[in-house]
């Protein structure tokens, strides 16, 4: 009878990850070794377990059966780990997460070394990126996200809000002038996010109506610390969120715009697999996390809006 279970993490990783190479490469061994792994695998078992193509890997039945339940051994088996680490008393092991590229690198990167300082035996491995990774296929531990409504399949705890505020550099309002409205905005060079969570179209309130504007401009990026510095350059105008521009609206560097309008909100959360046991890393980072970012107003946020005027005034 075929016992050989060593295989299995393997197996995981090349259906996740739909890849030999990439498996090879979160698991830090040769595509060659990977291939062999289960080659060996399917002929212990006497069944084929992966369709094989040049351009794609795919189940087959066996293999789909066989998934459905060393996954969720191989699963139960990691929190076995995290179990008889927490017994330890120090959280040990690699924490490994995904964080928007401009909020990590401003928000969470600077905390890094006091948290590894209270946790030594801990490793963190941060992956930047703005898009939304799959937390499982990738053999993430948890990822930060900024949205109104995470993956219902994963579960989310809210660290703070999110606000974002449309501004200017004084020089670009001095040469080009103020919007006050929505439609004014059609005149001006609008910035714009390539990951915007409002699609197309910006939204504004005013407290009884909303409006909506396709805004136009010369400048389409996947980054919105680059838009923020076009924007210092004097380039064009621009949403973003206050935790990116907060501090040059403080220093006036960057001027908020059409203040009496509301725009959008949205929260940023702590996310993660839904599991029976939460693993004592992920649960000591996200409450390390709650304690820097206020619920209702995050340091980011501070001085930015108490100042603007009203529409009234």
């Amino acid at each position: 009878m075929f016992n050989d279970f060593s295989a299995i993490p393997i197996f995981v990783a090349v259906v996740e990850l739909g890849s030999f190479s990439r498996a090879a490469e979160r698991l830090n061994i040769t595509k060659s070794a990977v291939s062999k792994r289960i080659t060996q695998l399917e002929q212990g078992l006497g069944a084929r377990l992966l369709n094989r193509t040049t351009r794609q890997i795919s189940l087959t039945e066996a293999g789909e059966r066989y998934y459905s339940h060393v996954s969720q051994a191989l699963s139960s088996a990691h929190q076995g780990v995290d179990a008889v680490a927490e017994l330890q008393g120090e959280p040990q092991g690699q924490l490994k997460i995904s964080v928007p590229m401009s909020f990590g690198i401003r928000h969470i990167s600077p905390y890094i070394t006091e948290f590894l300082q209270r946790y030594p035996n801990l490793r963190v491995d941060i992956q930047l990126d703005d898009q939304i990774v799959d937390i499982v296929s990738q053999g993430l531990d948890m990822a930060i996200r900024i949205d109104n409504m995470p993956n219902s399949t994963l579960i989310a705890k809210r660290l703070t809000c999110c606000k974002t505020v449309l501004c200017a550099s004084p020089a670009y309002i001095q040469q080009y002038g103020e919007p006050t409205s929505p439609a004014d905005l059609i005149e001006h060079n609008c910035l714009q996010y390539s990951y915007f969570r409002g699609g197309q179209s910006w939204t504004f309130y005013d407290g009884i109506e909303q409006e909506s504007v396709i805004p136009h401009g010369n400048v389409h990026v996947n980054n919105s610390e680059a838009i923020r510095r076009m924007l210092l350059s004097g380039l064009g105008v621009a949403q973003l969120p206050t935790f990116i521009v907060g501090e040059d609206i403080r220093s006036k560097k960057l001027v908020p715009i059409m203040s009496h309008y509301q725009l959008p909100e949205s929260a940023v959360y702590a996310v993660y697999p839904v599991r029976q046991y939460l693993p004592q890393k992920v649960r000591l980072f996200i409450d390390y996390l709650s304690e820097k970012f206020d619920q209702t107003q995050p340091y980011w946020d501070q001085n930015v809006f108490c100042s603007h005027p009203t529409k009234e005034s």
